[in-house]
């Protein structure tokens, strides 16, 4: 199972230099398990930066994968990760899901290098 991190999708909807390295986590739907708070901040940055329209196609190719909304045993254990790791809220909550669904995280956020169950990959240069 593997959870993408919005770093990794907008790496991937932007043709950027890492996006490849997430492909094959993105591309293989049946093991993909989204955090619905990826798809708030997925569809908020293609918004800012691109249309509505080009959002909405961005989350509907994230859909194509398990949406999961935060559960109350979720919600705690990313609190607790927020605390033991210093991670921000959002970073949290993805961890927490994916160690939920014994997923790998896939991410470009170097807040997470170094973290079990983490496959970061370093921003690339375009």
């Amino acid at each position: 199972m593997n959870v993408v991190d919005s770093s990794g999708w907008l790496e991937y909807f932007a043709e950027g230099p890492n996006a490849a390295k997430f492909a094959p986590a993105i591309q293989s739907t049946r093991e993909l398990v989204v955090p619905s708070l990826s798809i708030y901040e997925v569809f908020k940055r293609v918004l800012q930066q691109r249309s509505e329209i080009e959002a909405l196609r961005a989350v509907a190719l994230m859909q194509q994968g398990r949406v999961i909304d935060l559960n109350f045993k979720t919600a705690l254990s990313a609190a607790k990760l927020s605390v033991d790791l210093g991670l921000p809220m959002a970073d949290s909550s993805m961890l927490a899901t994916a160690r939920e669904y014994q997923a790998t995280l896939w991410t470009q956020d170097a807040d997470f290098k170094g973290v079990e169950g983490v496959r970061y990959f370093a921003k690339g240069k375009n």
